[in-house]
């Protein structure tokens, strides 16, 4: 939990709910299994609250796990009107949930304007329609294009999530979804690997051959390439894979599927690897071979750039035959990044690294 932003997280699984796709079940995705009132979401949100300093900078209370409007609309007023009250207290800025696109309306819109809702949370998945029928998903892309719309006219901020690696999915047709998000232009987006989860449909088709997982490999550079879309159009990218319960880190609840506890520390880690490795092609292999690189950047952006136990100075050492590769913090802004080979240097801003090296995803 940052220090300046805090989330209180009310988990309401399956509730309103009215598919089951096949990749899901969100009590086990979750981790939690209680139904949700009134009473447990304003027990949660004192909890959460007894343990914010008093001079915290942004506070936000989520309904995550199922599709918020898709509740009976009487128990969404009351799980609303509890959080609202903290938001109207000034205990809390602002409040957050997530659904399905087929239940977006203007009744629903009118009763979360009530509660003073600020960000409304669609879970996109695909914007391939075949990808959305195997998937079970009940819904079409234009639902999609529609409840965006709908949620952008109210004055809402959007949120997008997306999957990579579902039924009838591919590298193709997740770059064309990121696309047309872009083309929704979201406040932020989620990408999510998809796993195969103990007691889904994809779990029986994953056992019987039907279906075959995204290996770890393919899914970082899937979502590397969506993670240069989103970022080259300014579009915040708040999750890469999803949130680690102790079962799924344990290897309770995922059967198969591209899991990491840090994957999207991979996916940006590969990105740097890639933006150096073109970096470095500029001289000839001879000019720098032998030669000592360090590279300046900003203290969290070191273990991103050198990678998980140091695999990205391994994989540049190797390729390029370079004597040594040392990484230093400097205190300079989080999007520069200063190479020096020797005597020689460059300094580097990130945006133009999305412009420059990464021209062949457009």
């Amino acid at each position: 939990m940052s220090k300046d932003y805090y989330i209180i997280p009310i988990f309401v699984p399956h509730l309103g709910c009215p598919h089951n796709c096949v990749f899901c079940n969100q009590r086990r995705i979750t981790g939690k299994t209680d139904e949700m009132d009134e009473n447990k979401a304003q027990h949660i949100i004192e909890e959460h609250l007894s343990t914010i300093p008093s001079r915290r900078k942004d506070v936000e209370i989520a309904f995550y796990g199922g599709s918020f409007t898709g509740i009976d609309l009487n128990l969404q007023e009351r799980l609303l009107n509890v959080a609202f009250k903290y938001k109207k207290e000034g205990a809390v800025d602002r409040i957050r949930l997530s659904t399905r696109p087929d239940y977006i309306d203007k009744l629903r819109l009118d009763i979360l304007k009530k509660y003073h809702v600020d960000i409304i949370e669609l879970g996109v998945q695909s914007l391939d329609d075949e990808v959305l029928i195997l998937s079970g998903r009940g819904h079409n892309k234009e639902d999609v294009y529609r409840a965006s719309d709908l949620i952008k006219s109210y004055g809402f901020k959007l949120g997008l999530q997306m999957m990579i690696g579902l039924p009838g999915d591919n590298m193709e047709k997740s770059l064309l979804t990121g696309r047309e998000i872009i083309k929704m232009n979201p406040f932020c987006v989620r990408i999510y690997p998809t796993l195969v989860i103990k007691d889904t449909y994809l779990k029986d088709l994953y056992e019987k051959g039907e279906y075959v997982p995204l290996s770890l490999e393919e899914a970082i550079d899937i979502s590397s390439k969506l993670l240069v879309l989103f970022e080259r159009n300014n579009i915040d990218v708040i999750r890469i894979g999803l949130q680690p319960t102790e079962n799924m880190t344990t290897g309770k609840d995922v059967v198969a599927g591209p899991f990491h506890p840090a994957f999207r520390q991979l996916v940006e880690s590969r990105l740097y690897r890639d933006f150096l490795e073109e970096y470095f092609k500029n001289f000839q292999k001879e000019d720098i071979k032998n030669k000592i690189i360090t590279i300046e950047t900003k203290e969290r952006n070191i273990s991103p750039m050198a990678g998980q136990k140091s695999s990205n100075i391994k994989y540049l050492k190797e390729l390029y035959d370079f004597s040594n590769i040392k990484v230093y913090k400097k205190d300079i802004d989080s999007q520069i990044i200063i190479v020096h080979i020797e005597d020689h240097y460059d300094i580097i801003d990130k945006k133009d690294i999305l412009k420059n090296y990464f021209r062949d995803i457009v």
